[in-house]
């Protein structure tokens, strides 16, 4: 008897967890669509497929579905780079890392070029005099984790002696730097360009 109970409590935790996922995905869609000035709740709603009370039953207001919308996305962007990075892990110390940091500097462009990525970029700095905190916040959510990621990862390769000895920090810095660039100045620039161009001019600095 107890193990049904707890099973049936757990199918009502769960599909709780799924609604309130669902409105967030819903409201970070209509808000990449229309802004936020633009949207309403209702139309929130009908994305999502609940009734407009149900959204205010998982989060108060407007407000708090716009913030936690951009912060749900951006976690879920910085996941993804994060992932990526990861692929720095099989780097030998004994191998060249030309071709491992090319592919995961294309592999985080493409990464940073998805429609949510460029919306969460968006909707964080579109609202800045009302959410005042929302860029920091998916800064620290995205860039940040990526880079203290990378750094780590280059700070392990450069202990094996395939890049000099550097600040792995600002390393990590400049790696990035050479990617989200040619995104602001070039964004029809091909992946696989940008990417060797990217993991070429950082060994001609940081390469041993």
């Amino acid at each position: 008897m107890g193990s049904e109970v707890s099973t049936g409590g757990g199918r009502t935790a769960r599909g709780r967890i799924e609604r309130r996922q669902a409105i967030l995905d819903g409201a970070f869609a209509v808000f990449a669509r229309r802004g936020y000035a633009q949207t309403c709740v209702k139309e929130i709603a009908q994305e999502a497929g609940v009734a407009k009370p149900t959204v205010y039953s998982h989060l108060n207001d407007k407000e708090s579905l716009y913030r936690e919308a951009v912060e749900v996305a951006a976690d879920r962007i910085g996941a993804r780079s994060l992932a990526v990075v990861e692929q720095l892990r099989e780097v030998a110390a004994d191998s060249d890392p030309c071709a491992p940091l090319t592919d995961v500097a294309r592999d985080l462009l493409r990464v940073f070029s998805t429609p949510d990525a460029r919306a969460v970029r968006q909707l964080a700095c579109a609202e800045a005099a009302q959410f005042p905190e929302l860029a920091a916040s998916v800064r620290a959510r995205t860039t940040l984790r990526v880079r203290s990621a990378l750094a780590d990862r280059l700070a392990r390769i450069a202990l094996a002696g395939r890049l000099r000895p550097c600040d792995p920090e600002v390393a990590a810095e400049h790696f990035l730097s050479l990617l989200t660039g040619p995104l602001e100045y070039r964004p029809d620039a091909a992946p696989d360009t940008v990417a060797a161009q990217a993991a070429d001019v950082f060994l001609r600095a940081y390469g041993t």
